[in-house]
């Protein structure tokens, strides 16, 4: 199995919940983001972020450049239907993290550390 299908099978279920390193509120990252003083116009990225409440806590708090990279399409879209109007605030691309896959610049990136097999 290839790393994007082990990914979109693993969000299948529609419940990210349930998933074994599921957090409900990244409380740690957040506090860091919000410690550097980063300006709430700058972009931030969350590479393999997927279905992660990181966006929603991060529009909640006024960031207006979030970006969410990750393998699955299915995380994405349990993120977007979950953000519903405030989707539009952030930018998603499904795409796995290779040299010069993303050509922005990013002022702040938080990197997901479950990385299958």
């Amino acid at each position: 199995m290839d790393k994007k299908s082990h990914w979109e099978k693993a969000y299948a279920s529609g419940a990210p919940e349930r998933l074994g390193w599921y957090q409900q509120h990244l409380q740690t990252s957040l506090e860091l983001i919000e410690g550097t003083g980063i300006d709430r116009k700058a972009r931030l990225i969350d590479v393999g972020g997927g279905a992660s409440t990181m966006v929603d806590d991060l529009i909640d708090r006024g960031f207006e450049g979030v970006t969410v990279l990750d393998l699955a399409g299915t995380a994405l879209s349990l993120a977007q239907s979950r953000l519903g109007g405030l989707a539009s605030k952030e930018h998603r691309f499904e795409q796995h993290v290779t040299p010069g896959g993303v050509r922005q610049m990013y002022l702040y990136c938080r990197f997901q550390t479950g990385f299958s097999r």
